[in-house]
């Protein structure tokens, strides 16, 4: 059975920064780790799985390799890979070229003769990048590289070719925003050569995470807190040290919302979450064992 895609396994989007990745991994690899799952077949398996889905795409060299050679398989549909000698596998070679390239303008190289249709330009296809920055980076802007691989047509034959770039970014730049570069990608055999779309992704560290262009921030807080009200310290995304007001009979994945504190002045999400503990003194056990008896 194919091995699921690395993203899904460790529950975020393909656009997530690369401290979302590391922090869904150790939360995963902590839950499902041998130790705490003994004896357990599906918890190995499951752990083992993790494993594989960060060693994939657990730092920007692996990530950007898994992406791309994805893109590339993709391309082929996961019946063989590009690259020098493009050993295309099965299926018509018109139809593998309509893949690789887009579609349509195929004729002369041994496609069957088409009906007659209004004619246009062929383009290859798409490759899409991310370029990951870092909160200062964002904030600064300025010129930063990436690289990539495409399909360079070298007379009759087509080889892969890896490439690198320098892309300008403005000062403050948002997570998500995307550059379109304008026939910077694949070659195609009779047409237009392909854009290649990159993805700014703004890595603001293990402790927060991107929803809809909104940094969220975790905030583990004591049952006690949560249910009795209270205060909890709370370090933002400036390092500056705060005390956050949870209201009594709050519950796990209540939000409040701090004004400017997030990324380049925008709005921060704080989410409740419940303080964990690995292991507990005994005092903590017996106030434990009477709240079970009064039904919390």
């Amino acid at each position: 059975m194919a091995s699921r895609n690395p993203y899904d396994v460790l529950g975020v989007n393909r656009n997530a920064s690369d401290g979302e990745i590391k922090r869904s991994f150790r939360k995963l690899a902590r839950q499902y780790h041998p130790d705490r799952n003994q004896g357990d077949a599906k918890a190995e398996a499951k752990f083992k799985e993790v494993q594989a889905a960060y060693d994939s795409i657990g730092t920007a060299d692996a990530r950007r390799e898994h992406d791309q050679q994805e893109q590339m398989a993709n391309m082929f549909g996961g019946r063989g890979r590009g690259g020098a000698g493009m050993n295309f596998g099965g299926g018509g070679m018109e139809d593998i070229l309509g893949q690789m390239f887009g579609g349509g303008g195929m004729g002369g190289m041994g496609g069957r003769p088409r009906q007659q249709r209004p004619q246009k330009v062929a383009k290859a296809a798409t490759i899409n990048v991310g370029l990951d920055l870092t909160v200062e980076q964002g904030l600064s802007g300025g010129q930063f590289e990436f690289s990539f691989k495409r399909f360079k047509q070298q007379g009759t034959s087509t080889e892969t070719k890896r490439v690198t770039m320098k892309l300008r970014v403005e000062a403050g730049v948002a997570h998500g925003t995307t550059k379109t570069l304008k026939q910077q990608g694949h070659d195609h055999p009779e047409g237009q050569r392909g854009d290649v779309i990159v993805t700014v992704r703004i890595d603001a560290g293990e402790e927060y995470r991107w929803e809809d262009g909104v940094l969220v921030q975790d905030v583990p807080v004591p049952y006690s807190v949560m249910m009795l009200g209270g205060k909890v310290k709370v370090r933002l995304p400036s390092g500056k040290e705060g005390r956050l007001t949870v209201a009594p009979c709050s519950q796990v994945g209540d939000r409040r919302r701090m004004s400017k504190a997030g990324y380049n002045g925008s709005d921060l999400e704080l989410e409740f979450t419940l303080a964990e503990h690995v292991q507990l003194t005994d005092e903590q056990k017996t106030a434990l064992e009477s709240l079970s008896e009064l039904g919390l």
